[in-house]
């Protein structure tokens, strides 16, 4: 049986619009239904965005932590901080260390006593605003040893930009929710797409599930038992 040998197929912006207008039984004809087909897939982004975690957006950062100094700002893309850890001795094969912080709430950190306190750090929380991301760290590091923060965080979709020759950053796989996605918004905005939108919006949120359950990390559970309690 011949194939074709290659895996290498994708959509560009432009090809995910007229998708979409096909699946509405619409024509992409002017400029405004391009700019209207734009906004409305970098606001299926920012929807995506708010349902939950999307392992591809995961990236890792890390910063040299100061001594004195509890608050970092983390990368500009940075929605939110999954994971935290401390590591001493970077890069020494035989003595790195990595210990995982705790997060906490602001409310916690706030009721933190003395939040001077120098050590190694052992909590963390995440202070979210509109211009920056930043980790504040408890208790403030010390200086009796040279740590680095490591940590895992979710990063904004970006957005599909001025060219339609871009591609959407999102896997190949979720180019089929993609398109029905956005093709669902366009429905809901088009009184000659209204039939059509229950089974737009069906076949999206089937595509969604399947996307998402796809995406989730794969990792076995071990049970071990508790051998400090009485009897054992």
């Amino acid at each position: 049986m011949a194939t074709s040998g290659t895996t290498t197929f994708n959509l560009d912006i432009s090809d995910i619009m007229e998708e979409a207008y096909d699946l509405c039984g619409l024509e992409l004809r002017s400029g405004y239904s391009y700019r209207g087909a734009k906004r409305a897939l970098n606001l299926v982004f920012l929807e995506w965005q708010n349902k939950g975690l999307n392992l591809w957006t995961i990236e890792q950062g890390s910063a040299t932590l100061t001594a004195g100094t509890s608050s970092y700002t983390i990368d500009a893309s940075a929605l939110d901080v999954v994971d935290a850890f401390i590591r001493t001795n970077a890069g020494n094969t035989s003595s790195q260390f990595d210990q995982r912080l705790n997060r906490i709430s602001r409310t916690e950190y706030n009721h933190q006593s003395n939040k001077l306190t120098q050590s190694k750090p052992t909590q963390f929380y995440v202070d979210k605003d509109n211009d920056a991301v930043k980790i504040v760290l408890w208790s403030t590091p010390d200086s009796q040893e040279t740590y680095s923060l490591i940590y895992d965080y979710v990063k904004r979709i970006e957005d599909v930009g001025v060219v339609a020759s871009n591609e959407a950053d999102v896997p190949t796989r979720y180019l089929p929710c993609l398109t029905y996605a956005l093709a669902y918004n366009l429905a809901c905005k088009s009184p000659e797409a209204q039939q059509r939108v229950p089974m737009i919006r069906q076949r999206y949120m089937e595509l969604w599930e399947e996307v998402s359950e796809a995406d989730r990390e794969k990792a076995s559970i071990r049970f071990v038992p508790d051998l400090t309690m009485s009897g054992y």
